[in-house]
């Protein structure tokens, strides 16, 4: 047995100090072919010093070695050392055996600067030169997973599986696959190698997106199994409570509905989404007193969500809490433009209030964007005829039975006004 080899089975046993003793001796007499294949696992291993220890060693002796300096590159980037990475890279020439595991190397480093333009450019002028290497289609695959090009990750994938590489750097391909086809749409496809995902792969994202992917599929059972499933694995996994509540609230089991929603919020207690969601279930069961809490906490937490305050307008209005919903979206309505619901929910609260005066400048600022929604035409009228404004009261009379010919009491309403 080798030094080296004695070594690495010290460390798996974790006899560290023994393991050291091996290291010095291996550096003194192993063979240059074992000493190599030797960085190459200590480098697996994490232990970063010793990999660059050795090939150190070996550049001595073998100066115009460009793997040796790929490697140290590699070494030279994980310690952040960046400008060291660059100038054993640029020794590498393009006519280099090495220089694809160079152009790999290089295109790790501009992506730990952010320089995704440059570290694409790498990784296609790898592809080029190798678009079979399995490296090379693994890391191109990678980066694209990485940035969103889930539709130009899949070829990539699907050329490594037909390789017969299920996993490559200890990521699951199909889990890959799965993910890839999820994030673009086709459901189906996903569903298919998220059910392939190795056990020891099933991480909490994979046990999601499956769950995720059986409810787009209509699959509501098995999605709300999944997801169950990851909440007993990872309960802190703040994501899977709404798609769990989601799920129970297609099914109309509102009790676990409202169960999972509060549960999550025991996780994620800022997550406003999730209190409209609460809502919502509240709705449901008809516990508006619950729903109203809901909303004015989701309100709270997200000020500036228009969609959330309009919500708690809704409510407050169905709630006939009009000088609250007035109290709320006066604000909103001073701090921004123009928002027609807006002006509407005003205008219901101010002729509820009579407050005509008001309740007639809401309802004209509104008016341009519902002039063809029948239930806004009927509040209209109905402030035309509370504040005694006849002529405009037959204008919208007149639109409104044009829309609706069926309603007979206002077209009766309207043939007794025409006849006065």
């Amino acid at each position: 047995m080798s030094y080296s080899e004695r070594m690495l089975d010290q460390l798996n046993s974790g006899q560290l100090e023994e393991a050291k003793k091996s290291f010095a001796w291996a550096l003194r007499k192993d063979d240059d072919d074992t000493l190599f294949n030797l960085a190459e696992q200590l480098y697996g291993l994490g232990f970063l010093h010793q990999s660059q220890r050795i090939y150190l060693k070996l550049l001595d002796k073998y100066p115009d070695e460009d793997e040796i300096k790929a490697s140290l590159a590699e070494i030279a980037i994980d310690g952040g050392h960046n400008d060291e990475a660059l100038a054993y890279l640029s020794q590498i020439a393009p006519s280099s055996p090495a220089y694809v595991q160079s152009l790999l190397v290089a295109a790790d480093l501009y992506q730990t600067e952010e320089q995704f333009e440059v570290t694409e450019e790498k990784l296609r002028e790898a592809f080029r030169l190798a678009p079979q290497e399995p490296a090379v289609l693994f890391a191109l695959s990678e980066y694209y997973y990485l940035v969103g090009k889930f539709d130009q990750a899949i070829p990539l994938y699907i050329s490594l599986i037909k390789q017969g590489y299920l996993e490559f750097a200890k990521v699951d391909i199909a889990g890959r696959l799965g993910m890839s086809y999820a994030q673009s749409g086709r459901f189906d496809q996903a569903l298919g190698y998220l059910d392939q995902v190795d056990p020891r792969y099933q991480t909490s994202d994979i046990r999601f997106q499956t769950g995720m992917t059986q409810l787009h599929l209509g699959k509501v059972k098995e999605a709300i199994s999944t997801l169950q499933e990851l909440i007993d694995y990872d309960n802190q996994y703040a994501s899977a409570y709404p798609a769990l509540a989601s799920a129970y609230l297609k099914e109309n089991q509102y009790q676990k509905a409202l169960k999972a929603a509060q549960e999550g919020l025991g996780v994620d207690q800022y997550n406003e989404q999730l209190y409209t969601l609460a809502a919502e279930i509240a709705s449901h069961l008809g516990d508006y007193s619950l729903m109203g809490k809901y909303l004015s906490t989701a309100h709270q937490l997200a000020p500036d969500n228009l969609t959330i305050a309009l919500q708690y307008s809704n409510y407050l209005l169905q709630q006939h809490r009009y000088q609250d919903n007035i109290d709320l979206l006066k604000p909103i309505e001073e701090e921004h433009e123009v928002d027609p619901q807006v002006e509407w929910n005003l205008a219901q609260s101010y002729l509820a209030l009579e407050k005509f005066d008001q309740a007639g400048q809401a309802f004209e600022t509104a008016l341009p964007a519902y002039q063809d929604n029948p239930t806004f035409l009927r509040q209209l009228i109905d402030y035309y005829q509370q504040s005694g404004q006849r002529d405009q009261l037959i204008d919208e009379l007149e639109r409104y039975v044009e829309l609706v010919p069926t309603d007979t009491e206002m077209v009766d309403l309207l043939d007794s006004y025409r006849d006065f």
